[in-house]
């Protein structure tokens, strides 16, 4: 199977994706982020010196959704029309689940928006914590669904 993102040369290029059907798409991604028990109280307990965590790193998601294009070079710039963060507190983990769900109507999928959401309300917590724990782990970052488009549905 050939990468869509190589020339026939090796090149990378951007993906033409102009003969593609424009279709509704969605994609849903999760990932989490881990802490000690008492970092996750500080958080949900609202007791963070930087303001409501939770909050912020779902906004900073809808944000990273949006800027996707101008961070990986290869992106398509789509026209967005839904991104959702769910930003949930596992005292399993300890940490926080993260899942981004986002929309558009356009020639190709947005797979990469919610994958970006995900990392940056990740990063989000991370930098609004890290005073008091240096040591969080982000990761299980991935694509859970995907739907639209020729290649149909995926569903992990």
């Amino acid at each position: 199977m050939a990468l869509s993102h190589f020339d026939a040369g090796g090149k990378a290029h951007m993906v033409d994706v102009s003969d593609k059907t424009t279709t509704a798409r969605i994609a849903v991604a999760e990932g989490h982020i881990t802490m000690t028990a008492e970092t996750l109280s500080l958080v949900t307990e609202g007791r963070a010196d930087k303001g409501d965590v939770i909050g912020v790193a779902r906004l900073a998601g809808i944000m990273g959704a949006k800027k996707t294009a101008d961070l990986i070079p290869l992106c398509h710039p789509l026209p967005i029309s839904k991104v959702s963060l769910d930003l949930t507190p596992d005292a399993a983990l300890p940490g926080i689940r993260i899942t981004a769900t986002v929309k558009t109507t356009s020639r190709t999928g947005v797979e990469m928006e919610a994958l970006t959401a995900v990392s940056t309300a990740a990063l989000t917590i991370h930098d609004m914590v890290k005073a008091v724990q240096k040591d969080m782990v982000i990761g299980g970052i991935r694509v859970t669904l995907k739907d639209g488009g020729k290649s149909g549905r995926y569903s992990a």
